[in-house]
């Protein structure tokens, strides 16, 4: 765990930092063609930090002719594996260096807690880039078992040039998940990060290149509508990676359609439930965990448990001991190390959260003022806007059912996939009911997401194309090669 600042010492630093505010292309920090920019705002004061360059299709352009460059000339594509990992790792250990600048910058610009971004967001962004790293010279190519007469070699080489679009509610550790196994894979890339949040993006570029990536392989545009879709409509990107919300989501399946047929991962929205059987051990920590799956990052994460399904006979036990885990999560300053719940990320975010909870009145919570919202849980009925749609705000909806089958159909009445939850103390109801949702990644007896090892993303709704995290990230920014070599002998072939 790292070790924590007071308020006082996180605002000192936030008083002192220089904030990146222009595109990073070729190497180099450079406005946008057009002049324009855009106010990047502090979330939980309202304040203006800086005015980024608000990147369009001329930057695009002129971003992607920098990249096919360098991924032609193999300046980075063709290097060999071990020194890609030296540079990944050296990369690592830069932002290692500078966790505590980082941590603040996110906090800031996000209005997240400095608690989740010194203790989870950065750490895990070092650790995802180290792991990718490590993995680049260990992914093995294959030799089909053909005849005596030929040898096939199946090979993986990397894409091309790649479109990464960010979300923003985690800035840094997405951009890990996405340039880790695309550098590895030897791709040049084209950032673009979410409006909201570019400035720890921007920060990461500059401490590439101190680490040795060469100019034109990492470039990061910030901007917002119109720089995805000159991303997405782009004649020389070979693949699109993106994550953030199902519409937009299926816009760039779109684009996709209407240009180059460019390959396209979508990483997309949750309705994700929590399944708590009449069996369940130890509900107090049951509890802990649904209070930390649905307020964990002021709920603003695509995997957050945003559905309780609970059987009858232990809802009123276990929502006591959900009130009590509650007070655990404290509200209010996200530079504040002693509060677990900042501020959201915009003030068009924070109208659409305080939507869902006009006209309903709460279990708990449902304080919100100033761009923030306390844990809130609502118990609806089940065709409710807040059983059905992602909130994406810390808002708990409560289902109750009678049966296991009952649960199971519930959890799966959703145009989503992403993730779930299930607590029994029986193991077969666990794996039956685990194998019966279907979601992307379901977890027993606790909240999670697996961990850089294990792959990441959704079916129905919530994902396309492919996966995050594991190995199996590797296989967005790769092409699989087969290559037939003729072994016959010529004088065997004329007799």
């Amino acid at each position: 765990m790292t070790m924590l600042l007071t308020h006082d010492e996180y605002k000192a630093i936030a008083a002192s930092l220089n904030f990146p505010t222009q595109a990073f292309i070729d190497g180099a920090f450079r406005p946008a063609i057009s002049g324009r920019t855009f106010d990047t705002v502090n979330p939980a004061t309202g304040t203006v930090l800086a005015q980024v360059a608000d990147c369009g299709t001329d930057d695009v352009d002129f971003a992607v002719s920098k990249a096919r460059d360098a991924f032609e000339d193999g300046r980075w594509s063709r290097l060999p594996p071990r020194d890609r990992k030296e540079a990944l790792i050296r990369l690592a250990k830069l932002i290692s260096r500078n966790a505590r600048e980082l941590a603040v910058l996110e906090s800031l610009d996000s209005g997240k807690t400095i608690y989740d971004c010194e203790q989870v967001d950065v750490p895990e962004t070092v650790n995802c880039l180290t792991w990718h790293a490590e993995l680049i010279d260990k992914i093995y190519d294959q030799v089909s078992p053909a005849s005596d007469n030929h040898i096939a070699l199946i090979l993986r080489e990397p894409v091309g040039v790649v479109g990464l679009v960010l979300p923003w509610n985690f800035p840094l550790l997405m951009l890990a998940w996405k340039i880790g196994p695309a550098l590895a894979a030897g791709c040049s890339v084209i950032v673009k990060p979410a409006r909201e949040t570019s400035l720890t993006t921007l920060r990461v570029a500059e401490l590439a290149l101190e680490a040795g990536i060469p100019p034109g392989v990492l470039n990061v545009l910030p901007g917002g509508g119109e720089t995805g879709e000159a991303i997405g409509r782009h004649m020389d990107i070979d693949a699109v990676s993106f994550t953030g919300s199902t519409v937009t989501g299926r816009k760039f399946l779109t684009y996709a359609g209407e240009s180059n047929l460019k390959e396209v991962t979508l990483e997309m929205g949750g309705k994700n439930p929590a399944v708590v059987l009449d069996d369940a051990e130890n509900l107090d920590r049951v509890a802990a965990h649904i209070v930390g799956g649905a307020f964990w990052n002021m709920g603003e994460n695509c995997s957050a448990t945003s559905r309780l399904i609970v059987q009858k006979g232990v809802k009123d036990d276990l929502l006591a001991r959900i009130k009590a885990h509650i007070r655990e999560w404290p509200m209010g300053d996200p530079l504040d190390p002693a509060n677990r719940v900042g501020a959201l990320v915009s003030k068009a975010h924070f109208d659409k959260v305080v939507g869902y909870l006009k006209d309903v009145k709460p279990l708990l919570g449902g304080r919100a003022e100033h761009g923030f919202v306390e844990p809130t849980v609502l118990e609806v009925a089940r065709n409710a806007p807040q059983a059905r749609d992602e909130i994406f705000g810390p808002v708990l909806s409560v289902l109750t059912v009678e049966t296991f089958d009952e649960a199971i159909a519930l959890a799966n009445d959703t145009g989503y996939g992403l993730a779930a939850s299930i607590f029994t103390a029986n193991v077969k109801r666990a794996l039956r009911g685990a194998r019966a949702i279907k979601a992307g990644t379901v977890t027993v007896n606790s909240f999670g997401e697996g961990d850089i090892s294990t792959p990441f993303g959704g079916y129905k709704q919530s994902g396309f194309g492919g996966r995050d995290n594991g190995i199996q990230a590797h296989d967005q920014y790769t092409q699989v090669k087969t290559i037939w070599v003729d072994l016959a002998d010529d004088s065997d072939e004329a007799v």
